[in-house]
């Protein structure tokens, strides 16, 4: 079978900041540098949505790159808010203020955000799904999309309902959560070829986990094929997959860009043989993995006690990865402490658990941080060590 053309989206979740605290901080200059390369390289696709960076997301797209290009020469995605909607008036304002943010009169791509069983039956009670397809009979939406963040049989549901409202879906696929129990990439993407739904990818490298691989996964993949990024596997992989037509990556440097848009402009499938590569390396991942979190930072909105959760996580598992760090670890942790809470503050509420697009237990593994860093002699109220050298 011929390998279907498969598009590359730049994905605008994880955009370069000033400082990595404050969400809001936009190293515009270097946003703009980045659009421009990705522009210049033949793609036009930019997926935005209206919580990212602390509800600012769509606005940063709006200054980097609507008010810098004709609108012809992008294509743009943005994603309501389900979490967010309490009424049914909800949907128009939120809508127009979009539009606003992004100082566009119509998107190309519209996505119902995140859906999954903790917005499912509010979408049905609000009509959120003839709400988008009447956007799309007024010229305001070309296409209407949905991402989703949960298990096969609900979506299996959802596209039987709904699914002739639906232009495509955007699904998390990566190779360590091809048969993962808390994602299934594979049984999602038989679901959407079943339903005949054309695919655009997301996570294909995992919050960055399949970039910056443990040593043993990553001589792996470089005994194979030596002159291959880490990132260019993971890429080729998802965009290998059947029914898939567009992968997005949110990249921060040039050369991100740049290998990015070379894997897809000489696009290479994945063959028998790499796949077996990464099978094995997959499983060098898990062992090195022990919480399998995105970086997403969709856990944090609400948290009573602005716990930074995805920062303690990599902490953790940079801790589990390495020997002899532990003090340039604490050394993050208490800085990320002096601005947000501990993981100790956790007091069980579990909003970021209903959140969480990977399913995670966040707050066992909040205690498994306290257990690991917390409860080591100095932490928090001892002098701080210095890092490693």
């Amino acid at each position: 079978m011929e390998q279907q053309h498969v598009d590359f989206g730049f994905g605008c979740m994880r955009l370069p900041l000033f400082h990595p605290d404050d969400p809001v901080s936009f190293d515009y200059d270097k946003i703009e540098a980045l659009f421009d390369a990705f522009l210049a390289q033949g793609f036009t696709y930019f997926d935005t949505a209206y919580t990212y960076h602390g509800y600012h997301g769509e606005e940063a797209v709006r200054k980097a790159l609507v008010e810098r290009y004709p609108r012809d020469r992008f294509r743009l995605a943005t994603k309501l808010p389900l979490r967010d909607l309490k009424g049914k008036e909800d949907l128009e304002r939120i809508f127009s203020e979009q539009l606003q943010n992004c100082g566009v009169t119509f998107f190309d791509c519209y996505l119902l955000h995140n859906m999954g069983t903790n917005v499912y039956e509010k979408c049905r009670q609000l009509e959120v799904f003839d709400f988008a397809v009447r956007k799309k009979a007024e010229g305001k939406i070309r296409k209407v999309g949905m991402s989703f963040h949960d298990m096969p049989a609900l979506l299996d549901e959802i596209l039987a309902q709904y699914g002739d409202k639906l232009d495509f879906l955007q699904l998390q696929v990566n190779y360590v959560d091809w048969d993962q129990p808390n994602v299934e990439s594979r049984r999602c993407l038989e679901i959407a070829r079943k339903y005949q739904k054309p695919v655009i990818v997301m996570e294909p490298c995992k919050g960055g986990t399949l970039v910056r691989l443990p040593a043993e996964a990553q001589d792996l993949l470089r005994q194979a094929r030596p002159e291959a990024s880490n990132a260019s596997w993971a890429m080729r992989f998802a965009a290998s997959q059947p029914g898939v037509v567009c992968v997005l990556s949110g990249m921060n440097t040039l050369e991100q860009v740049a290998d990015n848009a070379n894997t897809f402009r000489h696009f290479e499938p994945i063959t028998p043989e790499d796949l077996a590569v990464i099978q094995k390396a997959t499983a060098v991942i898990e062992r090195n993995t022990p919480i399998p979190c995105t970086g997403c930072g969709y856990c944090t909105h609400g948290c009573p006690k602005d716990i930074a959760i995805p920062q303690y996580f990599a902490l953790y598992n940079n801790l589990s990865r390495t020997t002899g760090s532990f003090s340039s670890q604490a050394v993050y942790y208490n800085n990320i402490a002096l601005r947000h809470g501990k993981a100790s503050d956790c007091i069980g509420c579990k909003q970021c658990e209903r959140a969480c697009p990977q399913h995670l237990e966040v707050t066992a593994f909040l205690k498994d941080v306290v257990e690991a860093i917390e409860k080591r002699p100095f932490l928090p109220s001892s002098p701080q060590p210095k890092a490693d050298a």
